[in-house]
């Protein structure tokens, strides 16, 4: 009769990682399809003027921002409105949007809060006047306005 010897020197065997590459991608390509990136759609267009001393902001998460210009589609008319989000509205409608984008940051960053108008460069003055007037009554005095680059020749 044989012997059944217990070698006491056995390990366990490690674990497979062969597929845990796999995994990986697989949970990648998940998270990069069902991720939507939010966007604003614009309803009006936008033709911003060119300037030469162009400022960047720090923290773009601390914008917000006010679009001015004709509608895109021209059923709606030819003159300039006023777009908050992804909602036409009027200049009444501003107090309230500044409230709401305040209420939506953290308390330690309302104060660093901007507002970025960005203008059709054939927008009248007088519409975005308005607009900084009641920017002023809601306490909203920081204000950018967004332009593009033009280069020094």
């Amino acid at each position: 009769m044989s012997r059944f010897k217990k070698k006491g020197d056995k390990e366990t065997p490690g674990i497979s990682t062969a597929s845990l590459p796999d995994i990986i991608f697989m949970l990648l390509f998940f998270f990069m399809v069902t991720t939507v990136m939010r966007e604003t759609e614009l309803l009006v267009k936008i033709n911003p003027p060119s300037a030469v001393e162009v400022l960047k902001l720090e923290r773009k998460d601390l914008v917000s921002f006010i679009y001015i210009g004709e509608p895109v589609k021209t059923k709606l008319g030819t003159n300039a409105r006023i777009q908050l989000n992804d909602a036409f509205a009027t200049v009444d409608d501003i107090s309230e949007f500044i409230v709401l984008e305040r209420e939506a940051r953290d308390e330690a960053d309302r104060k660093f809060l901007t507002t970025s108008l960005k203008v059709d460069k054939g927008t009248k003055m007088g519409v975005v006047s308005d607009i900084k007037q009641e920017l002023r009554k809601a306490g909203a005095f920081k204000i950018n306005y967004s332009v593009t680059e033009k280069r020094k020749d």
